[in-house]
């Protein structure tokens, strides 16, 4: 069955004002284009959750979507704040918004307890740190075993509305191949209850079965399949394109005011009508030197069963 649609129909038909909402990856295919299309619809009082919320979610703040953001470590990864993020937080600008704040461990364990239907998961990373002073999520239970530690740390578990993942490649059915850094991606996808899977590119369902240990997302848990090439730009998937330096310094100008980032919006993302008005407005000198040298894999035998 094909799940193969656009990013405009995925995202209105995905996501509702109120709904919470995951963009999976870590570094790399990050949904960058899907982040802009959720901005563009205007979608309002969304619970926003991402381990390390970089630009995209600075965006969607500053474009007023967030009503609430639970993370783990916020940053312009390599240059420093979230400009969009602090001003929401300590001036109420655009609009007040709550947080929720983890461990990196401690968000992926909850989408790991929500992938697999578990009410909590134990970890033992919180001991001596303040977290469960802040977050009250973060709680302890005793031990029910004689081995070990009294009492442990828990978190619930995290089943998010909608999930928007990427990948490099897929088929129209929503089986994905994964490769370089899988960070939270496949978590999210199985805990979330609504899925959109982004891909750079869509392919076979033969070439997908050609190397079914990639297949790290299977198309019974994805609803939209979107074919969006650059779609992690300017962040990057491994294989296809490097990481846009130039673009995360130029977010830290760029974001030093909210007029500033209102001005950026109006131009990229409500100024464009989708991801490839947005490419076309980039020079093609810049696409073209994140083009990466090839690093092929050496290929195994699979056999013919």
């Amino acid at each position: 069955m094909t799940r193969l649609t656009d990013a405009t129909t995925a995202v209105s038909s995905a996501v509702s004002d109120g709904a919470s909402l995951y963009l999976g990856g870590f570094t790399h295919l990050i949904p960058f284009a899907l982040g802009h299309e959720i901005i563009r619809q205007e979608y309002e009082d969304l619970h926003l959750i991402r381990a390390t919320p970089d630009l995209v979610y600075d965006r969607m703040i500053a474009a007023g979507c967030a009503g609430k953001v639970t993370f783990s470590w916020a940053g312009n990864p390599g240059v420093g704040s979230l400009r969009a993020f602090r001003r929401a937080v300590e001036d109420e600008v655009p609009k007040p918004i709550e947080i929720e704040e983890y461990s990196h461990y401690g968000l992926v364990s909850r989408l790991s307890a929500g992938a697999e239907d578990l009410p909590f998961v134990p970890l033992r990373s919180y001991v001596g740190t303040d977290f469960p002073e802040h977050t009250d999520a973060i709680r302890t239970v005793e031990n029910p075993y004689d081995e070990g530690v009294d009492e442990i740390a828990v978190v619930p578990s995290l089943k998010p509305d909608v999930a928007v993942v990427r990948a490099q490649r897929g088929d129209e059915s929503g089986n994905a191949h994964l490769w370089g850094i899988s960070g939270e991606i496949v978590e999210a996808a199985f805990a979330a209850d609504t899925v959109i899977v982004s891909v750079e590119e869509v392919v076979d369902e033969a070439t997908i079965r050609s190397d079914p240990n990639r297949t790290a997302i299977p198309g019974n848990v994805v609803d939209y399949v979107v074919e969006e090439p650059y779609g992690s730009h300017p962040s990057y998937a491994q294989g296809y394109y490097d990481r846009d330096n130039d673009a995360y310094l130029e977010w830290d100008e760029v974001s030093q005011t909210q007029a500033g980032i209102e001005a950026w919006l109006d131009e990229w993302v409500y100024g464009v009508d989708d991801h490839r008005e947005y490419l076309e407005k980039l020079d093609t000198d810049r696409l073209l030197d994140l083009q990466p040298d090839t690093n092929y894999a050496t290929p195994v035998d699979m056999g013919a069963y």
